[in-house]
């Protein structure tokens, strides 16, 4: 009998402090960079993968203190994308954080190298592909994108 394969939820989280995004850079190592959405080398928001009985908003605030010691006081829902690789389907649901208190750390460093904060006009490349569609949401202003 084949193996059923399902379909996973995560999400990104844009953050954005003095006008400027937060974005790690994920490990050169593919073990490393530990995706099944592949990446590795990439830059990409603070987020990961929903816990079963999690929220979104407290998935998203847990994912941010593991991955940066970032506390958020307040998150919000922006968009959903299905982002998709030979044999990996995920739901991404775009958060977006204009709340939040701490200063950013790299806790994860196995995974992430470092934190930066960018001016959206002056965005790094490449971007985790997730990360890059949540953008083009928060750009354009709409939950989902064909």
């Amino acid at each position: 009998m084949e193996e059923q394969k399902k379909v996973g939820v995560g999400f990104g989280v844009m953050m954005f402090r003095e006008g400027k995004l937060l974005l790690g850079k994920r490990h050169n190592d593919p073990a490393k960079a530990a995706s099944l959405l592949k990446g590795a080398g990439t830059w990409t928001m603070p987020g990961g993968k929903l816990h079963f009985g999690e929220t979104f908003e407290q998935g998203a605030a847990r994912e941010v203190m593991e991955e940066t010691g970032l506390a958020l006081n307040r998150v919000t829902v922006l968009c959903v994308n299905q982002d998709m690789v030979e044999g990996v389907h995920f739901v991404t649901v775009g958060m977006l954080a204009e709340d939040f208190s701490g200063e950013t750390q790299v806790l994860e460093p196995d995974e992430i190298t470092e934190w930066r904060w960018f001016d959206l006009d002056n965005l790094p490349s490449p971007l985790f592909f997730p990360s890059a569609k949540v953008l083009e949401n928060f750009k354009q202003q709409k939950f989902y994108i064909k």
